[in-house]
């Protein structure tokens, strides 16, 4: 479930739990306590990354990108990101914090299609 992630991923990982972002709690109220049918663990260590929100079952990553991810060096950093958890299986799925604060519904609705599939 955490595919080789080493102690100083799981240690970072606690704290982002403690300093989550406004679109991350948005979401978290939606996706804890298997209200979606499934269990998403948040901050999530998964090998080398920490995924904002992971479901084992589904094994379906979502990230929460905040502006910084526009940058190109970031958005190749992301695809490679992507490229890795995939080698694992791992579906993974991205929204803006824009996407989250103002498109809700949408958000809600593509999380129900991927956890369906």
């Amino acid at each position: 479930m955490f595919y080789g992630a080493l102690p100083h991923i799981f240690k970072f990982a606690e704290e982002l739990r403690r300093n989550q972002t406004l679109s991350e709690k948005i979401l978290w109220d939606s996706l804890k306590g298997k209200q979606m049918g499934v269990k998403f663990r948040r901050q999530h260590p998964i090998k080398n990354y920490i995924a904002d929100f992971y479901c084992h079952e589904k094994k379906l990553v979502i990230e929460i990108d905040g502006g910084y991810h526009y940058d190109a060096e970031q958005k190749e950093n992301d695809k490679h990101r992507s490229g890795d958890l995939n080698e694992f299986g791992i579906t993974v799925i991205r929204f803006t914090n824009n996407d989250v604060t103002t498109n809700f519904d949408s958000v809600i609705s593509k999380i129900e299609h991927e956890i369906s599939i």
